[in-house]
């Protein structure tokens, strides 16, 4: 899946994120507030970390996650509308587990409470993913990772990834198990990596990979997969019902898109970068943020 905007290698440190670069929560702009917090706290096992009432300044938000660690921020925006499917936004926000039994566990959890927000399954090599809509459509993908020694190389240099059969049911008898169910508050799970829809690649590759500092894993001309790191893709970007789509107006959905980088420094780089590109920014100096082409929000946090 050779993209013809495959950056070329041997880029220095200062043009790239942080290798230990992560994801951190997502923010979704919900309708209903009470029905999204149940949905990912009893269908998908996420704890509920907080509940913050509306104040002057912020909206009423839940924020959940697992041991601690928040996966997904719902922030209460009942004035919103939906966005059309063919505008830029979420495609997937995408939620890594740590084991097989984890995943099995949490995949059958859904499939019982909400048996239509299933929409496939695939082998993708590196990873098994399983795909749902949550209650207002935002794309939900459970999956966990092969190890990092079994990854191989395509032709073209890039991670090989496919898209190959992979039965729910059969993977739910072979690894789901009470313990893990029975653990899941216990157990740790994060944001692996979010895929969004944009309205092209070309535009997508020159602001994530040459002015955010993600490296090209894989990509072709309808899809593009980055990271840091060498991970398989940290962010994707996809054509496939958005192209040509424009800036995003404010509608449910896609709130906002976090990166965690290693160090203040990390972050004073990444600073220097996009100024030199003249990319608009807001800084704290602890959090970045910034808007991507289609008017996307990132926000990009130092751990330390």
């Amino acid at each position: 899946m050779l993209s013809p905007q495959t950056p070329v290698a041997g880029r220095s440190s200062s043009e790239l994120l942080a290798a230990e670069s992560e994801m951190g929560a997502v923010t979704l702009r919900v309708a209903n507030l009470d029905v999204m917090t149940s949905y990912y706290s009893k269908a998908v096992r996420l704890t509920l970390l907080a509940h913050e009432g509306a104040t002057a300044d912020h909206p009423a938000r839940s924020i959940l996650g697992r041991v601690g660690n928040p996966i997904v921020i719902l922030e209460h925006a009942p004035e919103l509308k939906h966005a059309s499917p063919h505008e830029a936004g979420l495609f997937h926000t995408a939620i890594l587990f740590e084991s097989e039994e984890d995943l099995a566990t949490a995949v059958y959890s859904v499939a019982m409470a909400y048996p239509g927000s299933f929409t496939g399954s695939a082998d993708h090599l590196v990873s098994l993913a399983f795909y749902f809509d949550d209650p207002e459509g935002n794309g939900i993908e459970l999956y966990w990772d092969r190890p990092r020694s079994v990854w191989t190389r395509d032709s073209g240099g890039g991670i090989e990834m496919g898209v190959h059969p992979l039965d729910p049911n059969t993977f739910i008898r072979t690894h789901a198990t009470q313990e893990a169910m029975d653990a899941a508050g216990v157990r740790n799970a994060k944001v692996g990596h979010v895929h969004l829809s944009v309205g092209d690649i070309p535009t997508a590759t020159e602001f994530y990979i040459n002015r955010l500092g993600f490296e090209w894993t894989t990509g072709n001309d309808r899809a593009l997969f980055v990271s840091a790191g060498g991970y398989h893709h940290h962010m994707a970007m996809n054509v496939w019902n958005s192209r040509g789509a424009g800036p995003r107006q404010q509608t449910l959905g896609l709130g906002l898109v976090r990166i965690d980088v290693p160090t203040a420094d990390d972050l004073g780089t990444l600073v220097e970068r996009l100024g030199h590109h003249g990319i608009r920014t807001r800084d704290d100096g602890s959090t970045l943020e910034f808007n991507d082409p289609w008017l996307n929000t990132i926000q990009v946090t130092a751990l330390a």
